[in-house]
């Protein structure tokens, strides 16, 4: 609240948020129960809030950056003598410190981290923290980002992919939409259905790796739809055979098609490289001045 304070002037919006934090949970039996630290769950402040909590954390970090490795200057020095160069990457309330030197300079920036948030009632949570080199990979926002070499040459490069548990997720979405209970539909409406959830997924993943991903999952999602086809569309006990079809239920191909709505999938959505933008990323906070 402290921190809401200092940005937000208006008594009023404080007071609300206030009233949030101390608002209580409902138990299962309807009855209310004394909330005496934390964020409600699924509350609709919470992210902001963490957010809010947590620019704590960019402001040590930031500040320790500006005055000690602001500089490639100053980051050769200090690789020279020993030392270690890092900078923070947060969303909300997950966050890596990509680290430049040894292990021992991670190991003791996790203490360091664990002090900052420690003022706050804050934690960080064991087995969701680790200490891993770059070659070995680590999982952030959904992506798996790794250090591989490049087929064919002797160079290494960063790759970022989908995560198992993303790719995962949306086959076990696409597996619900073409069960047993959904038969009612039409193929049209389900293709349709497939087409909004496929992309929106692929839309977040478009920026890594995710080519041969995108055709992993349209593959998955093409033999869900065929023995869903082919279960409502059977002749008595007898399902239908793929040549028939592919004569009655495909256009162009194999692909799917219904009263002009076609499955296009995942692999619709063209993949587009991140572009790495340092600091030009546009933000609306003015920096924290600098204590004394």
């Amino acid at each position: 609240m402290n921190r809401l304070r200092a940005r937000i002037k208006d008594k009023r919006i404080c007071a609300l948020v206030k009233a949030f934090l101390e608002s209580g949970v409902m138990t299962e039996l309807g009855d209310r129960e004394e909330t005496l630290t934390g964020t409600p769950q699924g509350g609709i402040l919470s992210p902001l809030l963490a957010n809010i909590a947590l620019s704590a954390l960019d402001d040590h970090f930031s500040q320790q950056r500006s005055q000690e490795m602001g500089t490639h200057g100053q980051r050769a020095r200090r690789r020279r003598h020993g030392q270690g160069n890092w900078k923070l990457i947060r969303y909300a309330d997950d966050f890596v410190l990509m680290v430049h030197g040894e292990r021992r300079h991670a190991e003791a920036l996790q203490e360091e981290v664990a002090a900052v948030l420690a003022p706050m009632g804050l934690r960080l949570a064991p087995e969701k923290t680790a200490v891993v080199h770059l070659d070995e990979g680590f999982t952030f926002l959904g992506f798996d980002i790794r250090r591989l070499r490049k087929r064919g040459t002797q160079e290494y490069y960063v790759y970022t992919k989908p995560s198992r548990k993303a790719i995962q997720a949306i086959k076990d979405k696409v597996k619900a939409r073409t069960c047993r209970s959904t038969r009612h539909m039409g193929l049209d409406e389900l293709i349709a259905s497939l087409n909004r959830s496929l992309a929106g997924w692929a839309n977040y993943f478009r920026h890594g790796v995710s080519k041969a991903v995108f055709s992993d999952v349209d593959s998955h999602a093409w033999n869900r739809l065929m023995r869903w086809i082919r279960a409502k569309y059977k002749h008595g006990t007898h399902r239908i055979g793929m040549p028939e079809l592919r004569r009655r239920f495909c256009d162009q191909g194999w692909r799917f098609a219904c009263n002009g709505v076609v499955f296009t999938g995942a692999a619709s959505v063209t993949v587009t490289r991140y572009r790495y933008r340092g600091s030009n990323i546009p933000t609306p906070w003015t920096p924290a001045p600098a204590p004394g």
